[in-house]
């Protein structure tokens, strides 16, 4: 067992109709299906789309880390 952790850090854009919430966990929901040990994440750009004066869609720009299996 080693006694510290490595970790490599990826970026995603999640996106949605209802939320920046709903952005970010749609990104993690995805990238949680090829990437194990994921452990934090930092919001590092939001934008949206404006339709009829209203946010019609989100974005955002994650960077997630996680952390190498065997560290």
């Amino acid at each position: 067992m080693s006694d510290h952790h490595t970790y490599k850090k990826v970026e995603l854009v999640g996106s949605s109709t209802s939320s920046i919430e709903d952005a970010i966990n749609n990104a993690l929901a995805e990238a949680s299906k090829s990437l194990k040990h994921m452990e934090w994440f930092e919001v590092i750009e939001t934008r949206g789309h404006i339709k009829d004066g209203k946010a019609a869609h989100f974005q955002v720009t994650l960077k997630v880390g996680f952390r190498i299996a065997s560290s």
